[in-house]
């Protein structure tokens, strides 16, 4: 019979992810892992198979959490497509000046991934695609939506206007882990903003 696990997963999970999205995870060792989770390489490797699965894990347990926060956002009926908008880029904004340390942010896990592995892990591209189709859904939907009611003035199509805000959320996350400070993250959101007329 299998012994039942000593250690709570979901703190595990959490603290995975943080230590994979503060370093990247080429640069995140199992005796990294082993340190910051407080376990033994057996425990881990017991739990998760090995550091690949955990971050596979982690990241599951980043793009879930993140996209349901924005989704949550743009999910709101009782306010304007472009007040949905300019709350999503609010707490972009928000999250990176709460992840900001010595003046730079980490930036964000799925952006991270993307750059450090989309392009050379097909099961990694693959999981990040899928929550980006989830993201621009509901984006495009919401800008649809707000072309209907007038209060997005862009006709370009709103599928293109989705990619465009979540590349220039992409690239806030980008500019916050390089170094740019507050105003000047919020001086990009606010210039996509008047984008969509």
């Amino acid at each position: 019979m299998a012994r039942p696990r000593s250690f709570d997963e979901d703190r595990v999970l959490d603290t995975a992810m943080r230590t994979f999205w503060a370093n990247g995870y080429e640069s995140t060792s199992t005796r990294d892992l082993c340190e910051a989770l407080g376990l033994d390489r057996s425990s881990v490797y017991n739990a998760f198979t090995n550091k690949r699965e955990l971050f596979k894990r982690a990241l599951t347990r980043y793009m879930d959490s993140t996209t349901a926060d924005q989704l949550r956002i743009l999910d709101d009926h009782e306010s304007s497509a472009i007040e949905r908008i300019r709350a999503l880029f609010a707490r972009i904004l928000e999250t990176e000046a709460e992840n900001r340390r010595d003046g730079h942010g980490l930036g964000c896990l799925t952006v991270n991934t993307t750059m450090e592995l989309a392009g050379r892990d097909p099961e990694i591209a693959l999981m990040l695609d899928r929550d980006t189709q989830r993201r621009l859904a509901s984006l495009s939907a919401v800008i649809a939506s707000g072309q209907r009611g007038g209060d997005i003035g862009s006709t370009r199509d709103p599928v293109e206007l989705a990619r465009f805000v979540n590349a220039v959320i992409a690239g806030i996350r980008v500019s916050a882990q390089g170094g740019a400070d507050d105003a000047t993250v919020a001086a990009i959101a606010a210039t996509a903003l008047d984008a969509l007329g």
